[in-house]
């Protein structure tokens, strides 16, 4: 793998991360609008949120974002 395909494949994965991340914040919306706020649902997809968003961020630190 090239430095060009590794980096393109860390592009894409940046790119699945924040289309998950939305996806998860767009159901816990819902959830919390159902008032499903204590649910094992809810607190499972703020988890992943968290999980989520750190993950972003390290990409953000070491500067691999899409363009």
């Amino acid at each position: 793998m090239t430095d060009q395909e590794r980096l393109a494949a860390y592009d894409r994965m940046y790119g699945d991360l924040l289309r998950e991340r939305e996806g998860v914040l767009a159901k816990l919306e819902a959830l919390r609008s159902a008032g499903k706020q204590r649910g094992a649902t809810y607190q499972q997809l703020l988890a992943q949120k968290l999980t989520l968003q750190n993950l972003i961020g390290r990409f953000e630190i070491y500067g691999i974002r899409p363009e």
